[in-house]
């Protein structure tokens, strides 16, 4: 497996590049949505990013970022069908882009390691639940437990 490796080191700075195209479009969505409440084209956009981000991660192995993108996008997909986004709500999902753009600074361009606890990212997840009213938020099924695993482990 040392090509995957190699190949996937590779790739690793294009997916930084549009990792970071996709926050940024997912952070103009929800500017949007701050702007004009409930805009169901800004909520699909960004699912569709929240949803190409996460796919693009776990093909690099990059599951704290797949992970986190997953639970962000389960959480809005099923707001948008239950409930107005409200102004706490839009700001708690504002903490979840926050802290995925500075992990994405974070990982480190040679190795694909995140080296961080997972802790910041379940308080915020749980926060945005709690603000779209799923206080007890169950993981989409076919997620799994936010779990840091190097770039380096999931290839090897």
């Amino acid at each position: 497996m040392p090509n995957d490796h190699k190949e996937g080191a590779q790739r690793l700075p294009e997916f930084l590049v549009e990792a970071e195209t996709l926050l940024a479009k997912s952070e103009e969505c929800l500017s949007h949505l701050q702007l004009i409440s409930n805009d169901t084209d800004a909520i699909d956009c960004m699912l569709s990013s929240l949803l190409k981000l996460a796919n693009k991660a776990d093909a690099l192995a990059l599951e704290a970022v797949s992970e986190f993108s997953l639970h962000i996008h389960g959480l809005l997909n099923h707001a948008q069908h239950h409930m107005a986004l409200h102004e706490q709500a839009l700001e708690a999902l504002k903490d979840c882009f926050t802290l995925m753009a500075w992990q994405l600074e974070l990982i480190d361009p040679a190795t694909g390691q995140l080296s961080l606890d997972d802790s910041e990212q379940a308080l915020l997840i749980e926060a945005f639940a709690f603000q779209v009213g799923q206080s007890r938020f169950q993981p989409p099924a076919h997620a799994k437990p936010l779990t840091l695993v190097a770039f380096s482990e999931r290839q090897a």
